[in-house]
């Protein structure tokens, strides 16, 4: 078993991949598409060498993918956390954005479970009215 709590432990691919929850191909994929915060360093002999810091950082795309962040979004993060300190504010506005649309989201998923919910009570009335629930 990896000791994932020693943040100075590193990983290789295989490693990273089974502890985030994804595909070996999914993290050679970010690699090329410029999604980690810094280049992957390697080993003498070309093999992927992944910081500690790269779980809570998937972890993090794993989120925003699932929460439907476009791929620009991603990439845009990443090269502003690469460029390093002094574009915080730049991050902040990203990460807004992309919470005022989850908040949209949200609500509109919430007016279409309300119209459901109302047509399914409706059916509901109708058949204990009947003496068949």
């Amino acid at each position: 078993m990896v000791d994932v709590v020693d943040t100075t432990r590193t990983f290789s691919i295989g490693e990273l991949a089974r502890l985030a929850g994804v595909s070996v191909h999914t993290l050679r994929w970010y690699e090329a598409e410029g999604l980690f915060p810094r280049d992957v360093p390697r080993t003498s002999g070309g093999r992927r060498v992944y910081a500690h810091d790269s779980l809570a950082w998937l972890a993090l795309l794993g989120r925003l993918r699932e929460s439907g962040a476009p791929i620009a979004l991603l990439r845009e993060y990443a090269a502003l956390v690469r460029a390093g300190s002094g574009n915080e504010a730049e991050r902040l506005a990203l990460l807004r954005a992309h919470e005022r649309s989850l908040d949209a989201q949200i609500e509109s998923l919430i007016a279409c479970r309300q119209v459901i919910h109302d047509k399914a009570a409706g059916y509901q009335e109708a058949l204990v009215a009947r003496g068949l629930l």
